[in-house]
């Protein structure tokens, strides 16, 4: 049994244990990843994430409890593609803000919201929600944690079912995927330099920003590339989460 996956315990094990310090709140998609991933990838990936990072904490010690992950994100600009699973930025807010009011009710104030899906953009409800709840947030994108290793890990990790992705695949799911399906996942560049260049943001159609959804070439891929980009998110996240355990919520928290 692992102790700090709460999909697993039952109460009497719950009521048992000392209290929980921190909660992850794992958050994934449903959503097309070229064609040779499947929809739920990026719920599949933050779970391996979360899991594996918890089991890490708790064995150094960190009391720490991984809820079940969230499998629908926001996916306005992916809508033309079939069987999309849509949730407004406002209706993720407010699931959020209701479970982070149920972890208040049960005095954890230490709440990471693990983050799969590029669309979920929530550095805005962390704003919104601060001051307004006891619970402290914490925000981590998992694809960003190893960011600055991925020059010596790939070719071009990508930006959607590209060889990150497609090598997380192979890792941890590869009977879900389907290589000799995959297109080259190009990008369409806009007709104005200022967006193609970063300096002006705009929400990217999807249907013309890709051929199949896929946004970077996966077939540099490998499960090798994929467990070794694991590891490094995992133990830097592990370290994090034993931390914040064992900080104790004072005046100046988390200072």
């Amino acid at each position: 049994m692992e102790r700090w996956n709460l999909a697993e315990l039952t109460y009497d094990d719950v009521r048992s244990m000392p209290p929980f310090e921190v909660a992850v709140i794992p958050l994934g998609a449903t959503e097309p990843h070229n064609l040779h991933l499947p929809y739920g990838t990026d719920t599949i990936q933050v779970e391996v994430i979360g899991r594996l990072a918890c089991a890490r904490a708790a064995e150094r010690g960190a009391r720490v409890v991984l809820l079940p992950a969230l499998p629908y994100g926001t996916e306005t600009n992916q809508m033309r593609f079939p069987l999309a699973m849509n949730l407004n930025p406002s209706t993720v807010a407010r699931v959020l803000t209701d479970l982070v009011s149920s972890l208040e009710t049960h005095g954890i104030l230490k709440c990471v919201l693990l983050n799969g899906h590029g669309g979920n953009s929530l550095k805005w409800y962390m704003r919104e929600s601060f001051g307004k709840t006891k619970v402290h947030l914490f925000l981590c994108d998992w694809y960003n944690v190893a960011k600055d290793r991925f020059g010596e890990l790939f070719e071009d990790a990508g930006d959607h079912a590209g060889e990150l992705e497609t090598s997380m695949g192979l890792a941890y799911f590869p009977q879900l995927v389907r290589m000799e399906r995959a297109d080259d996942g190009s990008m369409a560049k806009t007709r104005f330099e200022a967006v193609n260049r970063g300096w002006v943001g705009i929400t990217r159609p999807w249907h013309l920003l890709t051929t199949n959804s896929g946004a970077g070439n996966p077939h540099p891929a490998s499960a090798e590339k994929g467990r070794a980009v694991t590891e490094i998110v995992v133990d830097r996240l592990a370290s994090f989460l034993t931390e914040l355990s064992e900080s104790p919520v004072d005046d100046r928290f988390p200072y």
